[in-house]
């Protein structure tokens, strides 16, 4: 397994690889959202569908620009999102002109979050943009809650891993639609 930086962590990224790295409460895959040939191999790796659609984790709402449509929501739905940004907090919101259906999948919206983790945060600055941010785990098995109860099988494909702790959040974040604020994963 390739231990990785945050110096080197970009320009794995920028190779189309797909990493492991801790999030709020549990283990983390992530690659570049724009480059579909790596959310293929992330989805392949995991056994994930891309209808299923993907979360971005960013370090800052300006990372966002041209991926959401926060101007899509009415006024007080939109500052709902922001004021809860950052924090573990993933929100639906309408996709923008960026998004590909590859993070979509057969959706309208895209799941973001404004993370307050601090190497999420820095992981993105370093890398300048989101980063697709979906469990350490194969489909339908529990997400890994610290580096020792990642798959070994998993890890063998990676292109790197990003050493540090999660956020010690009980569960993962709480996915919400940011037209409604109806809760869809608790």
């Amino acid at each position: 397994m390739l231990e990785l930086t945050l110096q080197s962590a970009p320009l794995t990224l920028r190779d189309g690889g797909v990493i492991a790295y801790p999030t709020e409460a549990v283990w983390g895959l992530g690659c570049d959202p724009a480059n579909e040939a790596a959310v293929m191999k992330l989805l392949a790796l995991k056994q994930r569908p891309v209808e299923k659609g993907m979360i971005l984790a960013a370090a800052d709402v300006a990372q966002l620009e041209g991926w959401i449509r926060l101007d899509a929501l009415a006024d007080d739905r939109r500052q709902a999102v922001l004021d809860s940004w950052p924090g573990a907090n993933t929100w639906i919101v309408p996709a923008g002109p960026r998004t590909p259906r590859w993070i979509t999948g057969t959706h309208d919206g895209v799941a973001v979050r404004v993370s307050a983790h601090p190497l999420v945060r820095a992981l993105c600055e370093a890398w300048g943009g989101p980063l697709v941010s979906t469990s350490a785990n194969l489909a339908g098995q529990p997400p890994a809650r610290s580096r020792g109860q990642l798959d070994p099988a998993l890890l063998a494909q990676l292109d790197g891993l990003l050493d540090g702790a999660t956020g010690g959040l009980a569960q993962p974040t709480r996915i919400r639609i940011a037209a409604t604020g109806q809760v869809l994963r608790d």
